[in-house]
């Protein structure tokens, strides 16, 4: 006896029907089962009625064309009637179907997506511990990675014949060469603008001249290695977690730990090191490129002519003042190199991974530089520097 059908439809739509033999539940499906059928499909499914079965089948046997949508619809249904205590076969599958089916019983194990509900103050609350507890989670793994990295810095010292030459000089050439025309031009245009504002401000006190002065010190002391600091987290940092994560992707990482390498020193140390020697070099340009850009500002705005500039530019430096900068570049280049090692060693086996984790290190790279630079300047503060 016939017990349920699907409503009218065309001659080659999707269709199934049910029919009970004693404690049996034969569920025939046929037609074309595929993705415009599915919403169709779908109620009708949900509503089989099991009151008295203990055993079911489900039949392929008419079924014309199936794509993964339909199988996993008839999936679904399987293992709902399953989750109701009643054992389950499959029968009649096609041979040509039996490959998409075994696909789609095999991957479709995870649990159903439960959606929270998002306007509840509990819900919110939830989010920023879970944010909280991922940050310190996050924090006290680069703290474990910051100290194998500093044993292997240790080790290379005590033995340099570790270190692998050619691709610390190839990083110095792709985070500090490379980086100049960039990191030029911006520096330059920072330098114009600083001038031109700085100008525009202590001109209704008469001190024009003192533009050079805020130049000189805003530059050098921080402008210059900030500068520098996030050009290369967002260009270097980047690429060193795009590089290592597309490595760890196509298992070139597992291979290097079959062959007995150590990862850190292939493939962090020179990054590392490459950027640290790179980054003090790169912030002396962006200081000269800065004060060329505020030189020719202050020519062409306020009429100081370049040998009336260089002698207010004496008089404005102080001991200390291009040292300091040039002192943070070195702690700058270890964050933004660690963290973006750190990330591509993170990142897992899948595309999207990539690009989540590369935009993770550019805004932790620069989050934790800001921070440092922060603490310097109040470190330099207390030694009245």
């Amino acid at each position: 006896m016939v017990l349920s059908l699907t409503p009218p439809r065309p001659a080659d739509a999707a269709w199934f029907d049910t029919r009970r033999d004693g404690d049996l539940l034969r569920v025939a499906a046929g037609g074309r089962w595929v993705l415009g059928e599915a919403r169709r499909l779908d109620h009708a499914l949900r509503g089989l009625a099991v009151e008295g079965c203990r055993r079911a089948e489900i039949d392929y046997g008419a079924v014309d064309r199936l794509d993964t949508i339909g199988a996993w619809l008839l999936l679904r249904t399987r293992r709902e009637l399953e989750a109701r205590h009643l054992a389950v076969a499959v029968v009649n599958v096609p041979e040509a179907l039996l490959p998409l089916v075994r696909t789609i019983d095999h991957d479709c194990t995870a649990p159903p997506v439960t959606l929270p509900y998002h306007q509840t103050l509990l819900w919110f609350l939830d989010r920023v511990g879970r944010s909280v507890v991922e940050m310190g989670r996050w924090g006290y793994e680069l703290l474990g990675f910051f100290g194998g990295v500093s044993y292997e810095t240790m080790a290379t010292i005590v033995q340099p014949r570790r270190l692998r030459w050619a691709a610390l000089i190839n990083q110095i050439e792709e985070t500090g060469l490379n980086a100049l025309p960039i990191l030029g031009l911006l520096s330059f245009l920072i330098g114009v603008v600083f001038a031109f504002q700085g100008a525009d401000q202590l001109r209704r006190f008469g001190a024009e001249v003192f533009t050079v002065n805020l130049l000189a010190i805003s530059i050098l002391r921080e402008i210059g290695g900030l500068m520098a600091a996030i050009i290369v987290a967002g260009r270097s940092g980047s690429a060193f977690t795009a590089q290592i994560g597309t490595m760890k992707v196509n298992e070139e990482i597992d291979a290097l730990e079959t062959l007995g390498l150590n990862t850190v020193e292939v493939l962090v140390l020179p990054r590392v090191i490459g950027l640290i020697l790179a980054l003090p070099l790169l912030t002396f340009y962006a200081n000269v490129m800065g004060l060329t850009g505020g030189a020719i500002m202050s020519y062409f705005d306020l009429g100081i002519t370049l040998p009336a500039f260089l002698r207010q530019l004496r008089g404005a430096l102080g001991d200390w003042t291009f040292w300091v900068g040039i002192i943070k570049a070195p702690v700058f280049a270890f964050i933004i190199a660690l963290v973006g090692c750190f990330e591509g060693l993170r990142v897992e086996r899948n595309a999207g991974s990539v690009g989540r984790m590369t935009t993770q290190s550019v805004v932790a790279s620069i989050f934790l530089v800001i921070i440092a630079d922060a603490m310097f300047s109040v470190l330099f503060d207390l030694l009245d520097i």
